[in-house]
């Protein structure tokens, strides 16, 4: 039986392979506990070696690290239906934390069900492996956006990736959705300060590109965003292929 909690995991798998009935029965069994976090707290640390890994099933978090002299750098945004942890699955000891950006309700995997999944399930397993791949290329991108491209751009493609991310799990609303995420927290994301990320919003906003208010971000103009951003969704992974 499937689990009801998995809906978005299994919506973001469907997007990319077919999923087989024992498949997601085999996935649904392996599902431990379900826990609420509140928005702030640490949902695993670095340094930790977790005996489960975590599935997002609503709300954001973030994996980041905190450097010796206080400053944070965020090094990704996870939305409901993301793991945010499976590779400690492999690697053992967390090398960076998970905070909860916004109150978050998960389900845990015991490691146990997982190794009878990767024992039983060659498919399955190369699908997971494929959710820890988009979770690198999604870091690559970050990568370039960071190194590469104006604050402007950087903010652009951020903005579109979650909307297209986000539209996969059916969390997008017209041409809208919620971003619960501050401005000081999204300067950790993009290497800026919060005051250069006012800037910037304020400068996409002048463009009639989008607008950006009580953590709700409206996109005005799709394709020009797009163009703006230099996006390409590519590194997503979006098309149905078999595994």
């Amino acid at each position: 039986m499937t689990h009801p909690s998995l809906d978005r995991f299994f919506r973001k798998l469907a997007l990319r392979d077919v999923i087989s009935a024992a498949e997601r029965d085999a996935l649904s069994a392996a599902a431990g506990g379900e826990a609420e976090i509140p928005a702030g707290a640490d949902l695993v640390r670095e340094g930790d070696r977790p005996d489960r890994s975590t599935l997002v099933v609503s709300g954001f978090t973030t994996r980041y690290r905190v450097l010796s002299d206080g400053q944070r750098q965020i090094t990704a945004i996870h939305v409901p239906g993301d793991f945010v942890d499976l590779h400690s699955f492999v690697l053992k000891e967390m090398d960076h934390s998970v905070g909860a950006l916004s109150a978050c309700r998960i389900v845990t995997f015991p490691h146990r069900g997982l190794t009878e999944i990767t024992e039983r399930f060659p498919h399955l397993t190369r699908v997971l492996w494929l959710m820890t791949l988009l979770d690198s290329a999604i870091h690559r991108e970050w990568i370039v956006a960071m190194g590469r491209r104006s604050a402007s751009a950087q903010l652009a493609h951020l903005v579109c990736e979650l909307y297209v991310r986000l539209g996969v799990v059916g969390l997008i609303d017209g041409d809208s959705f919620v971003l619960p995420i501050t401005q000081v927290e999204l300067g950790d994301a993009l290497g800026i300060s919060a005051v250069h990320v006012n800037r910037v919003l304020q400068e996409l906003r002048s463009e009639n590109l989008l607008t950006w208010h009580n953590h709700k971000i409206h996109v005005l103009d799709w394709p020009r965003l797009q163009r703006r951003a230099e996006f390409d969704s590519r590194y997503l992974h979006l098309q149905q292929e078999p595994r």
